[in-house]
């Protein structure tokens, strides 16, 4: 029979690459099963900043934690938000009952600029997964006018 080839606009064959199948076992074989690894730490976690006027709210995404694992930490006008999730399946106890760990344990850890924000009014909830902080913005001076004379 034959085989089905990909549609293409030129109305011509894509060209047979003998080494496409070595080439895709070698890149599977190399990656590291664990992709969202970003130099030993999780990669980042995703998070929406909504502006809502008079402040800013910064909804991220930590299912898994326990309060107790996340730390906010504010030095000069940069805000960390850190999360550390612990590893069961290296209890003694437990390590030769797993068959299968997939889930990744390590730290999180995310930077945000809030030199716009007054730091000393931020408040922090975390619920189902999500942590959610409100983030006031810094009274800005109002313009002050005055009436030149022209001389």
């Amino acid at each position: 029979m034959f085989d089905l080839r990909p549609y293409s606009r030129k109305n011509h064959m894509t060209a047979y690459n003998p080494f496409r199948e070595l080439e895709e076992m070698e890149r599977h074989f190399f990656d590291d099963p664990f992709d969202f690894f970003e130099g030993g730490s999780l990669a980042e976690f995703k998070t929406d900043i909504i502006d809502n006027g008079d402040s800013y709210t910064l909804e991220t995404d930590l299912p898994g934690f326990q309060k107790g694992d996340i730390n906010l930490d504010i030095t000069d006008d940069v805000l960390t938000i850190k999360a550390e999730r612990h590893s069961e399946h290296e209890k003694k106890d437990k390590k030769d009952k797993y068959v299968r760990c997939e889930r990744a344990y390590g730290s999180y850890s995310r930077s945000f600029n809030i030199s716009e924000v007054d730091a000393d009014r931020i408040s922090a909830k975390y619920e189902d997964g999500v942590l959610r902080l409100t983030l006031p913005k810094k009274e800005q001076p109002k313009a002050a006018s005055r009436k030149l004379e022209i001389e």
